[in-house]
């Protein structure tokens, strides 16, 4: 017996690793629908010139962007097999957690279905940040409960998950202060003062000190693009919050975390893992940051929960997940037709379904843009985008056209208009261009043709002329952080 009253019960690898691969399959089988992604756009962009780190982010990611088009090729689907994975790696690290808690056959079972809540497909399906920092969350907490457990030794893993994990995001150690402080308020404190721990913390400093000292080096750009967030769209994500908690894993499954989140407040060794949680969303209130932050803590209740469901009406129970597998799958996966599509709220309510709508349609309006100009204009003529997913879409699917530049987050930092450059193809900044150029005239407006709403969606294209100074005076005015 431990201390969460429950021996540890034998792996159930058939059943879990079943639902872990058909989970992956379904994800997989719908990786190539609707589109790319603005953000795989843009990690496709940054992955052709790699580097320790980038203004907005950590290396990790477009580095698999990279390493997957240059295995299988520069396709959808291939940028999209880290999700795949992801998806397969999360189902089984969460049953080994309800596992680690008591959890038999069927907790583990249900434990591995997790992964096919709302979020966890939406990051499978597409790759994202969040996608990585699906796999490194669960594991990491998957190593916290084992030292808790009474074996410390597991706090080397953990800073090695974190360590890793700094490489991708730093999400990993908002949810370790959150535990951090759990502990220091509920117990047990004197894991405060292990050895083990803090030889945890010397290894995820030491693994990921590249990063460290990329973000020193570079005056922590990730503070800066932290601020930026939550300036643009902290006001949002608190607003939506609590609903999104809710939503996280799908509504059906909200009565199992939460008897996780009571049945673990129970356990006098376990209990910082409760009192994390609410912890964790004060942090993420405050800062500003994204409703998904916490769903690393939302599955590990879950799997804390799963041993209590499974004692539930087994009707109640496989019809709840029915339900929710169902409901959750339609939100995240590109399974409707776009016209069906758009007579829905999902494009509404899920930007990482709209935000896979119309880019090549988009390129083609700007190229048509481009092809309008008189010859004499077209050989001093550039782009310039707002945003990166526009500028990733034109080196995706720009044929024949001028160099494109963009003033968002990385992109600023490549390289500026040379200065030889007096007419501009602006796309997405709308009227305060205006003031930089002598004149600048709406070409047209862009429309992806299925009335999806997204962030390109109705935003026009300019033909500006003569800017008013040298782009070297000119280009940080353009520089912006999103």
């Amino acid at each position: 017996m431990d201390d969460t009253g429950e021996g540890r019960p034998p792996v159930a690898w058939g059943p879990v690793g079943g639902v872990a691969v058909l989970l992956g399959v379904l994800v997989a089988a719908t990786s190539n629908a609707y589109g790319y992604h603005r953000d795989e756009l843009y990690f496709r962009l940054l992955g052709e010139h790699p580097a320790w780190g980038y203004v907005d982010q950590p290396p990790l990611t477009p580095l698999l962007a990279r390493l997957t088009t240059a295995v299988f090729g520069d396709h959808l689907w291939a940028l999209r097999v880290p999700g795949s994975l992801a998806v397969v790696a999360t189902a089984i690290l969460t049953a080994l957690l309800a596992r680690e808690l008591g959890g038999r056959t069927g907790a583990q079972v249900l434990a591995a279905l997790g992964a096919a809540g709302t979020f966890p497909l939406v990051f499978g399906h597409v790759l994202l940040t969040a996608t990585v920092d699906l796999v490194v969350v669960a594991a990491v907490l998957l190593f916290v409960v084992r030292a808790l457990r009474g074996d410390p030794r597991w706090w080397l893993a953990a800073g090695l998950g974190v360590g890793i994990g700094l490489y991708n995001k730093h999400l990993v150690v908002l949810t370790l202060v959150a535990i951090g402080i759990a502990l220091a308020v509920v117990g047990p404190r004197e894991v405060l003062v292990s050895r083990w721990l803090w030889a945890g913390v010397a290894v995820a400093v030491v693994v990921g000190a590249p990063n460290i000292v990329y973000q020193i080096a570079h005056d922590w750009p990730q503070l800066k693009m932290a601020e930026a967030i939550r300036e643009d769209k902290g006001a949002d994500s608190r607003v939506l919050f609590a609903p999104l908690q809710l939503a996280a894993i799908g509504m059906f499954f909200v009565p199992v975390w939460v008897a996780g989140l009571v049945r673990l407040w129970r356990l006098r060794g376990l209990r910082a893992l409760a009192v994390a949680y609410p912890v964790l969303c004060v942090l993420v209130l405050v800062t500003g940051g994204q409703p998904y932050y916490t769903l690393g803590l939302v599955l590990a209740l879950f799997a804390a929960g799963c041993p209590v469901a499974v004692r539930w009406p087994r009707l109640l129970v496989g019809a709840g997940v029915a339900a929710n597998v169902a409901v959750s799958a339609v939100f995240a996966l590109p399974l409707l037709p776009v016209a069906v599509l758009a007579r829905t709220p999902i494009a509404d309510i899920n930007q990482g379904t709209s935000d896979q709508i119309g880019w090549p349609v988009y390129v083609d309006q700007i190229t048509s843009v481009y092809a309008a100009l008189p010859p004499s204009d077209q050989e001093h003529t550039v782009i310039l985008t707002a945003n990166y997913g526009e500028a990733g879409a034109l080196s995706r699917f720009g044929v024949g056209l001028p160099a494109v530049y963009s003033g968002h987050n990385e992109l600023w930092y490549r390289a500026r208009p040379p200065d030889s450059t007096v007419v501009v193809i602006a796309v997405g900044y709308g009227d305060p261009l205006g003031a930089l150029f002598g004149s600048c005239q709406v070409a047209r407006d862009l429309d992806n043709g299925v009335d999806i709403p997204n962030e390109e969606q109705d935003n026009d294209v300019r033909v500006c002329r003569d800017p008013i100074a040298s782009w070297s005076s000119l280009w940080p005015r353009l520089q912006h952080f999103s």
